[in-house]
Formats: structure tokens, C-alpha cells, sequence
């Protein structure tokens, strides 16, 4: 799984100039980031504890593997910022994947980690740098993620209080995520 974390890292720097221009985000964002961290750490089916580690690693093999492949395309990066970026929410989102899995309480907040990094991204995105970057891809990380929410509803979410941690989650981490981002790119 790591293994394929830094290759996938390595792969988004040859994405960012093969993908057509409506996709060209997915391999220069957060959510895409976040997404195939996810996806891995799921498809790891390990224990909470491990998929805290196994989170973190991916971003930061991700992070790397990036920095590598730019390195050799002419691109310097230096992967220390969002390798410590990585390192700190890493941890939740291989949880909130591994969460997934389960149901009631933890399916919800593992939703709402999860919900809310796509839609705080989709919504910097269509509102920050919408002037620079196709909406296409940050439509659909948001529509995504609304997916994930109303599927894990569906299928995993039941009683009050956890589909309210869900929805209103999701909702939070995205405000959360919305803030933070435009602090870091001194957006208004």
C-alpha cells in the first residue's frame, strides 16, 4: 500500500501536464490527495490503529513520490511542508477510511472527515482559484462527496444523533477546511 502511495504521488506530477484540462486539479489538490489515501487505506481493510499510520504514510509517500517526479522533470519541490501537513492529518483520514467500514457513530464521523475534505476543497476551488483551474473537477469532488454522505446514510448511518454527526459534520469540516485553506493562500 505505501509502495503504491509514492508511485501514485510520482504519477500526479506527470498528471498535472497528461490529464486534459477539466482534470488537471485532481492531481494538484487536497481531495485528490485525500481520495487516493482513502482509497488505499480502505482497500487495506486494516485496524483503526494501523490505518492512523498507514495515513499518515500515504501522504507522505504521496508527498515524495511527487517531489521525486517533479525533481527529475526539471520541477524542484520541496516536500517538507505538506510532508508535515501529511504527517497531521494524515492519521484522521486513514481512520475516517477505515471508519468506513463500520456503522452508526464511527461510519458517521468517518463520513463527515471524509465528506467535508471534498466539499471544503470543492468549494475553495470553485471559489478561490475558480479564476485559474477548470470547475469541473472541483464540481465533481463535491458532488463526490455528497455521494459518499447520502451513500453511507444509505447503507451504514442510522439513528438521530449519527446521521446528525454526518451531515452536520461534513458541513463543519468543510467551514473548517474552507478557512483554513484561504488563511494559507491569504485569500480573503
Amino acid at each position: 500500500m505505501l509502495a503504491a502511495s509514492l508511485l501514485l504521488g510520482g504519477l500526479t506530477s506527470c498528471a498535472q501536464g497528461l490529464l486534459p484540462e477539466w482534470a488537471t486539479s485532481f492531481a494538484n489538490s487536497s481531495s485528490g490527495w485525500t481520495l487516493l489515501t482513502a482509497v488505499l487505506v480502505f482497500a487495506a481493510r486494516a485496524a483503526w490503529g494501523m490505518s492512523a499510520v498507514l495515513g499518515a504514510g500515504s501522504f507522505v509517500l504521496l508527498t515524495v513520490g511527487y517531489a521525486m517526479v517533479s525533481t527529475m522533470r526539471g520541477f524542484y519541490y520541496d516536500p517538507m511542508f505538506f510532508s508535515v501537513i501529511g504527517v497531521l492529518v494524515g492519521p484522521f483520514v486513514g481512520v475516517a477510511a477505515c471508519w468506513l467500514r463500520d456503522r452508526g457513530l464511527r461510519a458517521a464521523l468517518g463520513t463527515a472527515a471524509l465528506a467535508g475534505i471534498g466539499i471544503g476543497d470543492a468549494l475553495y476551488g470553485l471559489t478561490v482559484v475558480a479564476s485559474t483551474t477548470s470547475p469541473v473537477y472541483w464540481g465533481a469532488i463535491g458532488v463526490l462527496s455528497l455521494a459518499l454522505i447520502a451513500g453511507m446514510l444509505v447503507r451504514r448511518i442510522r439513528g438521530v444523533v449519527p446521521v446528525v454527526i454526518a451531515v452536520l459534520g461534513s458541513a463543519a469540516v468543510a467551514a473548517a477546511y474552507l478557512l483554513a485553506f484561504r488563511a494559507l493562500s491569504g485569500a480573503p
